[in-house]
């Protein structure tokens, strides 16, 4: 267990870290921890009885340009990394998509905002599929839909950083009320995209599995007030109906088509036939708890975003900046909820066995290792 904490904390400690520097300098940093750690951390899992390992492949540096030529290196890089893994009789799974959309789609078309998104990312997702399906045999499409616009499109604390007022600071333009909706909507067609493209062309050959990984935090109500319950329950459909609602069903929350209205971009009946059952498993990136109170008074605000339409209290908005600190600091409440405890993590369990079908499910990340230095780490950077 220590070996694996020593792991955790130097990579962890450096993502954290990472986010608050220009992406030119956070790419060098990494390159040289990576030069330094990569292989023998390979070495050190092997040697601590590890035999799955989960990493992203960034999709700027397989296809700079986001589409067309693809970078020769990029490729040799992940060949190798695969290889040693497998080497050491540890299995790939594979992420396509962490937040790092390549530049130019961002500049040429706004990024998830466009439905362009869908194809450049399922011509992105093919080249994977070609290039490393015959050794990668779980791939998750995207990483965390459910909160990635949020982060980027509603609060803007990270990339593109678009947002308006007064959901957001220092915003370079944007809609909080609407575009984290196209995002996600976009996000969810492209991973079905992805998924079809994959069992269609790739899954008998190569024998591997496909899926996406949502966060995971559990909504506990903040009393026994029937109405925090509701909220409570409400938080749930927002929070991980929001994608898992579709993949199962083919429609979104019926209070999330409620309570939003119109914003939200609706599911044509071939949408909804890609979307549901587009899935071989579900990961989860589970955390923390959130103590939910009801406000639905809320709803008469006639300019709402995520949070507002949800009709529910949280005591501070989730970014992520609270999320670094809250996954590396001592058990205690942290913006309004609690490190995860292993209570909050079986209610989550159970609440995707009773009301989505029991589908097979991977925790892809917790606070297992709790990184003490990286809160200083993390602001004093």
């Amino acid at each position: 267990m220590e070996k694996r904490c020593q792991f955790s904390q130097s990579l962890l400690s450096l993502l954290c870290t990472l986010s608050f520097y220009s992406v030119s300098v956070a790419a060098l940093r990494f390159y040289l921890w990576c030069r330094s750690f990569c292989i023998p951390d390979i070495k050190l899992m092997h040697e601590t009885g590890l035999d799955a390992y989960r990493f992203s492949i960034a999709w700027p540096r397989l296809i700079p340009d986001g589409r067309g030529k693809v970078n020769a290196k990029g490729l040799e890089y992940y060949n190798n990394f695969i290889d040693e893994l497998l080497s050491y009789g540890i299995q790939p799974h594979v992420t396509l998509y962490h937040f790092d959309l390549p530049l130019a789609l961002q500049e040429e078309y706004n990024g998830q905002l466009s439905p362009k998104f869908i194809d450049d990312f399922t011509a992105y997702a093919n080249v994977c599929f070609k290039a490393f399906g015959d050794r990668v045999k779980y791939w998750v499409t995207v990483n965390e839909p459910n909160i990635e616009p949020i982060g980027a499109y509603d609060q803007g604390f990270i990339p593109p950083r678009r947002c308006s007022y007064p959901f957001g600071v220092n915003c370079t333009g944007g809609n909080s009320t609407v575009e984290p909706y196209i995002v996600a909507h976009h996000s969810l067609l492209a991973h079905a995209s992805a998924v079809n493209l994959y069992k269609e062309k790739y899954q008998e050959k190569q024998g591997g599995k496909i899926g996406i990984t949502l966060l995971g935090a559990w909504s506990e109500p903040a009393t026994e007030n029937p109405d925090d319950i509701a909220a409570a329950r409400r938080m749930l459909d927002f929070h991980i109906g929001w994608m898992l609602h579709p993949l199962v069903y083919g429609t979104y929350p019926p209070v999330m088509r409620k309570n939003v209205g119109s914003r939200l971009p609706s599911l044509s009946e071939e949408d909804s036939r890609r979307v549901k059952g587009s899935f071989d498993f579900v990961g989860f990136n589970h955390y923390s708890v959130w103590y939910v109170q009801a406000d639905t008074s809320q709803l008469e605000n006639p300019v709402r975003d995520y949070m507002l339409d949800a009709a529910v209290k949280i005591p501070a908005h989730v970014n992520f900046l609270s999320f670094c600190l809250l996954i590396t600091s001592t058990p205690r409440k942290v913006t309004g909820g609690e490190q995860t405890t292993l209570w909050a993590l079986i209610k989550l369990l159970d609440h995707i066995k009773v009301y989505y079908g029991n589908p097979p499910v991977m925790i892809h990340e917790n606070d297992l290792c709790r990184v003490e230095f990286a809160y200083q780490r993390v602001i004093t950077s």
